[in-house]
């Protein structure tokens, strides 16, 4: 095979150069999509999108949240004949920003995730919530039935039919749906626990809550939608009387309470069942997944496994009665309790997850975050990992530009406060990842990447996409290229066996089409 040829080869023929074949890396059967989320979508809806759609995103992941749209939502009393599951009798200008955004990405090809949720209208809480905790008042035990109506106004409104008094044409569909944010975390839902925080509330308000949402999608012609569960923060307490009303519970717990077992995996009975709105007997039990139908018939589970300031298979260390986390590295902990639940309830469903918030805290300008090149790391590493796992169905960034100085804490951007880049914009556009990244000029090193772009620019050109492998040896100034891959996967994903002549330096290379040349962050190899 001559050199010319070899560098030609395509992502579905790994053979050497020059050499045995190379060995085939473990290929993805189902795809794994892009969802990102950033608070500049309500401001600039438009130049938002556009600028997604150059990064490549698939879908962007929108928190509607129901007092924004509700009337008199600071009151404790509901106003007198609102109709709340009709979309008119709610004002316009709440719908304004989402109605920008759904009609705007949907201008650009970018799908839309609605996650519909906190915080309520106080109205739609229950009285008693602890005096000195007003500012969390309406997550207090919210009514399910006020939530189903809310639902459903939204998913008439965005179910591709509707047209808004004085509209000319009806709104765009939506068809991905979240139900409620982080329900494991107090101020979105509460209480959390009583009795010391030894009988978990927050599980059974949720499937509560899940039932009515589930429900009114399906009546608003969404049943076949994505419909995402869970949405639950990666981390929690579980010391003395926390979680208590406010604090945050520990995921897996949440999720064993959520389908009504204990720390073994026993179902519970009698009166501790009862106490979690859960079935006391093996009859009720048998009919649990019939009136529960989210928590088996869900399109997958959403997690947010972020981590701290460490690498992404470093589990976050533990404070006491810190367990059961589910961040990036603990994730087959939470794959294996959902395929256990679904079990002990006679289904065999293996539910997909779905990362839905994720990104890493840089330094500058948070001073407990790592540095902008370590966080472009860690963010390709989190990828790969997550395309490693059949299970994940999707990858997430949460956050284009960092808040004002002081005004936030996640400073996750993927730019500055100012607007300038920092290294994890590119590395987000263009991922590498080598997991091995020496060995003898023999051996074939690993690698991984994606041109998120490529999806639109196939779409535009009905051309197959070809990124470019470089590399700039060791006391040579240029990048040469050694290998063109065509992208095949649907998202731009490729992951090959690369013979390398020897040391130096490894990056990506892909031109829009008729656009600029843009190039993935490098990667140091070391060839013996």
């Amino acid at each position: 095979m001559s050199v010319l040829a070899c560098v030609l080869l395509s992502v579905t023929v790994l053979a050497g150069c020059g050499g045995s074949p190379a060995p085939r890396p473990p290929q993805r059967g189902a795809p794994m999509i892009s969802i990102f989320e950033t608070g500049q979508l309500f401001s600039d809806p438009a130049g938002t999108v556009r600028l997604l759609r150059r990064l490549g995103v698939d879908v962007v992941r929108v928190d509607v949240a129901w007092s924004s749209l509700a009337p008199n939502a600071g009151s404790r009393v509901r106003p007198h004949h609102f109709r709340p599951a009709d979309p008119a009798w709610y004002a316009a200008p709440g719908w304004a920003p989402y109605d920008a955004i759904v009609s705007d990405a949907r201008r650009v090809g970018i799908g839309v995730d609605l996650t519909l949720g906190p915080p309520p209208p106080r109205w739609a809480a229950v009285a008693g919530a602890p005096t000195h905790n007003r500012s969390y008042a309406a997550a207090w035990r919210p009514s399910p039935a006020q939530f189903g109506a809310f639902v459903r106004a939204v998913g008439r409104r965005y179910s591709g039919a509707y047209i808004p008094p004085g509209g000319a044409r009806p709104l765009p569909r939506v068809s991905f749906w979240s139900v409620w944010n982080e329900p494991n975390y107090g101020p979105n839902l509460a209480p959390q626990a009583i009795d010391h925080s030894n009988i978990e509330v927050a599980p059974t308000l949720y499937r509560a809550l899940l039932d009515a949402a589930w429900g009114a999608l399906g009546q608003t012609g969404h049943g076949a939608d994505t419909i995402l569960i869970g949405e639950l923060a990666p981390r929690g307490l579980a010391l003395g009387d926390e979680p208590g009303n406010f604090s945050g519970m520990v995921p897996l717990r949440f999720v064993r309470a959520l389908y009504c077992v204990d720390a073994r995996l026993r179902q519970f009975r009698g009166a501790a069942a009862l106490a979690r709105g859960c079935p006391p007997d093996a009859a009720a039990s048998a009919r649990f997944p019939r009136l529960h139908p989210a928590l088996f018939e869900a399109s997958g589970f959403a997690v947010h496994p972020y981590p701290q300031a460490f690498a992404p298979t470093v589990p976050t260390p533990t404070v006491p009665g810190g367990t059961d986390y589910a961040d990036l590295p603990q994730l087959p902990k939470l794959e294996s309790l959902l395929d256990s639940v679904q079990q002990l309830y006679g289904s065999r469903p293996r539910l997909p997850l779905y990362s839905t918030e994720y990104g890493y805290k840089t330094d500058p300008p948070f001073p407990g975050g790592v540095p902008p090149a370590t966080a472009a790391l860690y963010l390709n590493w989190a990828e790969w990992i997550s395309w490693r796992d059949p299970r994940i169905r999707s990858y997430n960034q949460y956050l284009l530009i960092d808040p004002p100085p002081g005004a936030g804490y996640f400073v996750t951007g993927l730019e500055f406060a100012d607007g300038k880049p920092k290294q994890t914009f590119y590395a987000y556009r263009m991922p590498l990842f080598l997991p091995v990244a020496s060995g003898a000029a023999s051996q074939p090193l690993e690698v991984w990447g994606c041109v998120r772009p490529a999806r639109f620019a196939r779409l535009t050109t009905r051309r197959p996409q070809v990124v470019e492998i470089q590399l700039r040896a060791v006391g040579t100034r240029d990048f040469r290229t050694v290998r063109r891959v065509e992208l095949t996967d649907p998202y731009g994903y490729f992951d090959v066996a690369q013979r390398f002549p020897g040391s130096g330096s490894v990056r990506l290379r892909w031109s829009y089409p008729n656009g600029a040349t843009i190039f993935s962050r490098t990667a140091q190899i070391s060839i013996r």
